[in-house]
């Protein structure tokens, strides 16, 4: 079994997934946090050191669950934990500070009008926070869309990212909430309260805003005026949203706040099936684009079937981890995330989103993660006289066809030109001069049809 390179040409093939942080980002999340302690400062002086940290405990205390419960629904295709961190990081600080800020001044404005804090309080929470807090929570997704476009894939990315700035969002508003509950109704508000956030509708602000999630991601597929009308079509209807759940919990008392859930509830399992559903679609471009990859060596039928499961795509883990330990596991998982980007990758050439020289660059990136993530597949050497047939080994993926053409993955399967690095060079053939030369693009584009290999080669000469 061929050992997993770290370098190829002095680059780490593992780093097309990006997990590397950048400047940027680093200094995203100290601005965030800065934000985060400034608002968190206004909520010392609101009430007291002990009731905050009481508050602040509370309000941490459900976040490692939710947060898993929406990771859970990002498992077909991941996206990169730094982009995560950071909006989530924005919800928290920088989005909770700009809308604390701007809902003070309107209830300042609208109680001096009225004469009545009490009712001001009531209008600000159902007419003027909706906006500005869905409006705050937003531009991160803005961003996202400016700067990570092609992160965004499909509509469960656009949820994804909406809900971690939701929750990020919820996580430090709730401090408020429960530091105004005890000091207006003691031990007893606060529970009361605790119920209300934390229990009944803690998926609130990610639900809200993750109608603006589905159409940036819409947009982030479609380029014009379309896309654009489509995200104010989804940011109006964050805010009418957001705002009938305030106002129903205000003025509609036991019977308003039973619709109000009832309308989230909906809202809810109509997100959960378009998520099923774009899972689906993943699974369909992995099936359409990859198998023209099976000459290179890079994949068989078996490899799609395994693929198109999450339950086989853990299954094949599990045998990996079983087999060669946490290096066979982390293996694995590489191969399936750089599968399922590169038949992601197509889709966004196929659909014109990104260029002919950025494709291939990706591509082949991709292309060498999967190369070198098979030579670390850990195939014992009683099954290689099977692997060879193009048998794939017990438990592998149970199963699966086993007429694959060519040999199952492991070593001896993946072609001369992606056999291991020389010394400080790249593999024969794969980057370097006197290997298989670029071919030309199918009919119809570069992006309808995959090439006939990973950067556009062909069969590897004789």
């Amino acid at each position: 079994m061929f050992g997993y390179s770290r370098k190829v040409a002095g680059l780490d093939p593992r780093a097309v997934l990006k997990e590397r942080p950048s400047v940027g980002l680093i200094a995203g999340l100290v601005i965030a946090g800065i934000c985060a302690l400034v608002s968190f400062s206004f909520d010392i002086i609101n009430g007291d050191p002990v009731q905050f940290f009481i508050a602040l405990g509370l309000a941490v205390a459900p976040v490692p669950l939710l947060l898993a419960g929406v990771l859970a629904l990002d498992r077909m295709e991941p996206e990169p934990r730094s982009n995560l961190a950071f909006a989530f990081a924005w919800g928290a600080g920088i989005a909770v500070l700009l809308a604390g800020l701007l809902n003070s001044l309107n209830l300042v404005y609208v109680a001096h009008q009225l004469g009545d804090v009490g009712n001001a309080r009531n209008l600000v929470a159902t007419f003027g926070a909706p906006p500005v807090e869905e409006t705050a929570k937003g531009l991160v997704l803005l961003g996202l869309l400016w700067f990570r476009r092609h992160e965004l894939d499909g509509p469960t990315d656009g949820i994804i990212y909406a809900s971690m700035v939701g929750l990020g969002f919820a996580m430090s508003e709730n401090v408020s909430y429960y530091i105004a509950a005890l000091q207006e109704n003691g031990a007893q508000g606060l529970a009361a309260t605790l119920v209300l956030r934390a229990v009944l509708s803690p998926f609130a602000h990610p639900l809200f805003t993750s109608l603006i999630g589905i159409a940036v991601a819409y947009a982030a597929q479609r380029r014009g005026a379309v896309g654009v009308i489509v995200i104010v079509v989804g940011w109006i209807g964050a805010m009418l949203l957001h705002g009938l759940w305030n106002g129903l919990a205000t003025f509609g008392g036991l019977g308003g706040l039973a619709v109000a859930y009832l309308l989230l509830m909906l809202l809810l399992v109509v997100e959960l099936v378009v998520i099923f559903r774009d899972r689906r679609r993943i699974v369909g471009l992995i099936q359409h684009y990859l198998p023209p990859y099976e000459r290179n060596g890079l994949i068989n039928q078996a490899d799609i079937f395994m693929l198109s499961s999450l339950r086989r795509r853990r299954h094949a883990r599990a045998w990996a981890k079983a087999l060669g330990g946490r290096a066979g596991a982390r293996a694995m998982i590489d191969y399936q995330l750089a599968s399922t980007e590169l038949g992601l990758l197509h889709a966004r050439a196929a659909r014109g989103g990104v260029d002919e020289e950025t494709f291939r660059a990706q591509q082949r990136s991709l292309a060498d993660l999967m190369a070198y993530a098979r030579m670390s597949f850990p195939l014992p050497e009683r099954h290689q006289a099977d692997a060879a047939r193009g048998v794939p080994p017990p438990g592998y993926a149970p199963g699966a066809p086993t007429a694959a053409p060519g040999r199952w993955p492991g070593g001896p399967a993946v072609p001369p030109w992606y056999g291991p690095p020389g010394p400080g060079g790249p593999p024969s053939g794969g980057h370097a001069s006197g290997g298989p030369t670029p071919g030309g693009l199918p009919p119809g584009g570069y992006g309808q049809q995959p090439p006939p290999g990973p950067g556009g080669y062909g069969p590897p000469p004789p």
